[in-house]
């Protein structure tokens, strides 16, 4: 496995932020059936994450023959902490690289004196929620419930029950 590196975001970085917001965005409408998530232009959501007031830090993971594989941020609450995005390339899920992205946040949030973090995957990313609760994130501390109000043949996955109640992920 390559070495790969945590560093703080900078502008050099932006192309490669932007390409992996589009993934997250690719891969929210594979998810979902849903091939009009994040837009006409998906990264432009990078641009306006980047100009947001309670953003903290950025960080990314870089390997030296890839360069940046990795994306997270760091959103602020006060003294709490919120987890927004965890993306990796897609080519390279599940090699570790989102943990070393959550255990540098973890640290940089203990450095700020941060009461919790919370982070608030897809319901349907069974990989993302494995990892998140592999990096401590073992806390159910909110639910967000939906009403779908067009129907879309074939877009329930799954379901999960919560306190004896079923819903649909």
């Amino acid at each position: 496995m390559t070495a790969t590196a945590i560093r703080p975001y900078r502008p050099s970085d932006h192309r490669a932020g932007r390409q992996l917001w589009v993934e997250l965005a690719e891969q929210h409408r594979e998810l979902y059936d849903d091939p009009t998530f994040g837009g006409a232009d998906p990264g432009a959501g990078f641009e306006e994450y980047l100009t947001r007031l309670d953003l903290s830090g950025v960080w990314v993971a870089e390997q030296p023959d890839a360069g940046v594989v990795g994306l997270i941020g760091l959103i602020m609450d006060g003294r709490v902490g919120r987890v927004e995005p965890v993306v990796v390339t897609a080519r390279l899920r599940g090699q570790g690289i989102g943990r070393a992205l959550l255990d540098e946040v973890a640290n940089q949030a203990r450095r700020r004196d941060l009461a919790r973090l919370t982070v608030m995957p897809q319901s349907r990313n069974v990989n993302a929620l494995r990892c998140l609760r592999g990096a401590g994130y073992d806390v159910l501390s909110a639910v967000e419930l939906t009403v779908e109000l067009r129907s879309s043949p074939g877009t329930r996955e799954g379901s999960i029950e919560l306190h004896g109640q079923q819903f649909h992920t």
